[in-house]
């Protein structure tokens, strides 16, 4: 039963106009393609890398700053050439870019929770509570997510022991750029549930005595979770942007870990001094990564725009 209701929907899927419009659409292709071998270099990191930048024990301090293989200074063994540290760039790319991606990953999806929980109530309950709530999103509107990030960050250094700073570093991280973004959904969410409580079949199960958190969990949530997407998928490039911010700006994670950001920063260090190599590329994969996942949001907001189709 459960695979004739799977195939049911694998097959209203693949007739919807959203696949349509996808495998019809190069761009959307290209991008989805370069984000999933970029997550899937990401996750398996461990098995694709030459090198583990954590391991101390593998890295040579005379390996430094060694340009890419094909320069006649280069050495076979670090295709992208190495760092300061003597850590081979591709190797910090793909350990980099896990990081990265746990860091964009995990504070959309807490900025999800809180913007989606906190629009449900806003527009459901209505009233001085949707008041308050709006009230305080206007009011984080008015202020950068940079510098929202950069005050929540600075407040969580100076409350947390120093020794704890490291080890927390990347939590900290996640919950300053989540809260920073959960303003959007809160809105988004909060118009939705406006329009869809006030259609009938909210109405009808008002009156049968459905409990309002149950009729914002079965019936309101999933008709509202149409745009949340498309937020989320451009959220995503801006939270992996700005976690790289707040690296190369030196409050995001520690030196000693190899996130895009970081890498960036480090490298920006030699630039001047020729060692290119160490920038440059973290830079790249940092902008590929961050266009293939926008251009793949660009074209899921037109896909599931009902105006364009």
């Amino acid at each position: 039963m459960e695979q004739t209701i799977e195939k049911t929907r694998l097959q209203r899927f693949f007739s919807s106009d959203v696949w349509f419009s996808f495998k019809s659409n190069p761009v959307a292709i290209t991008s989805l393609v370069v984000t999933i071998l970029m997550i899937l270099g990401a996750v398996f990191a461990p098995v694709l890398s030459p090198q583990d930048p954590f391991n101390l024990a593998a890295i040579d301090i005379m390996d430094a700053s060694m340009p890419p293989a094909w320069n006649e200074y280069g050495d076979a063994r670090f295709l992208l050439g190495t760092d300061d540290q003597g850590r081979g760039i591709l190797s910090t790319i793909l350990y980099g870019a896990r990081i990265s991606l746990i860091v964009g990953f995990s504070s959309v999806i807490f900025a999800m929770i809180v913007g989606i929980a906190l629009g449900l109530i806003s527009g459901y309950v209505g009233g001085r509570t949707d008041a308050i709530i709006m009230r305080i999103a206007d009011i984080q509107l008015s202020f950068p997510a940079i510098l929202i990030a950069l005050l929540i960050d600075g407040v969580a250094r100076g409350v947390v022991p120093k020794e704890m700073h490291t080890d927390l570093s990347i939590y900290v991280l996640i919950f300053a750029i989540g809260i920073s973004g959960w303003v959007q959904y809160a809105r988004t969410v909060r118009g939705s549930t406006l329009v869809e409580k006030n259609k009938e079949y909210v109405q009808a199960a008002r009156v049968i005595g459905i409990r309002p958190l149950t009729i914002l969990r079965r019936h309101v949530l999933p008709n509202v979770m149409g745009p949340v997407m498309v937020i989320a998928t451009i959220h995503l490039a801006l939270a992996i942007i700005t976690e790289a911010t707040l690296s190369f700006l030196g409050v995001g994670v520690p030196p000693t870990t190899p996130s895009l950001g970081t890498l960036i920063r480090i490298g920006n260090e030699y630039l001047f001094s020729g060692d290119w190599w160490i920038t440059i590329f973290p830079g790249a994969a940092l902008v590929i990564l961050v266009l293939a996942v926008n251009l793949l949001g660009d074209w899921l907001r037109d896909a599931l725009n009902p105006k364009l189709r």
